[in-house]
């Protein structure tokens, strides 16, 4: 990643806290979706009795891959996808202790390690790569709006005329058309007094 020469530590235990608090609201909505799917009426509160080891492990789960990633990060002087791999298999560790199998935690925390470092890896971003911030984003727009421009004639020709769609001499060519099909002579009306 580009800058990790001037590394600046952060606060590992808050940013822990503050990805508990966030991913722990996430998983009180998972309990109350699962507590409103239940067969029989449990109760609002069964959220928190029934349901509050969704948001237990959903709670621990963000701060413990924060406190991680973060930690890692400040102890490495670094900022790059192992912090995030760390942190994940942390987390994944972590959603494998509810099974209570030594396989399935190691296994859980090698998947969440290599989702979440790969994810890292691509630029963190859903839509793709990282930006570039050389590149003003005004410019980029219109260098694709005019690389993907074509020419109106193209586009008549393929989805041809009407519609909102008046080229040239549209009127005349609608007028012919009109008095070949059906042999009315139309006259527009000007709104213009002359």
């Amino acid at each position: 990643m580009a800058g990790d020469e001037h590394y600046h530590p952060k606060d590992a235990v808050k940013a822990a806290f503050h990805a508990a608090g966030v991913v722990g609201t996430s998983g009180f909505f998972v309990a109350a979706v699962h507590n409103a799917l239940q067969r029989e009426n449990v109760g609002a509160l069964s959220v928190f009795t029934r349901s509050g080891g969704i948001i237990a492990v959903f709670a621990i789960g963000g701060g413990a891959y924060n406190f991680t990633k973060i930690a890692s990060a400040n102890l490495r002087q670094k900022n790059d996808p192992w912090n995030s791999a760390l942190g994940g298999f942390v987390a994944g560790s972590v959603i494998g202790m509810t099974r209570r199998r030594m396989p399935v935690v190691l296994g859980l925390g090698a998947f969440v390690s290599a989702t979440m470092g790969a994810f890292e890896f691509t630029g963190a971003r859903l839509r793709g790569w990282a930006d570039r911030p050389e590149e003003d984003e005004f410019e980029r727009k219109i260098a694709m709006r005019a690389n993907r421009r074509r020419p109106i004639e193209e586009t008549i020709a393929e989805i041809g005329e009407g519609r909102g769609i008046r080229p040239e001499g549209y009127e005349e060519r609608r007028r012919e058309r009109l008095k070949a099909k059906y042999g009315v002579d139309i006259n527009p009306v000007k709104a213009t007094v002359e």
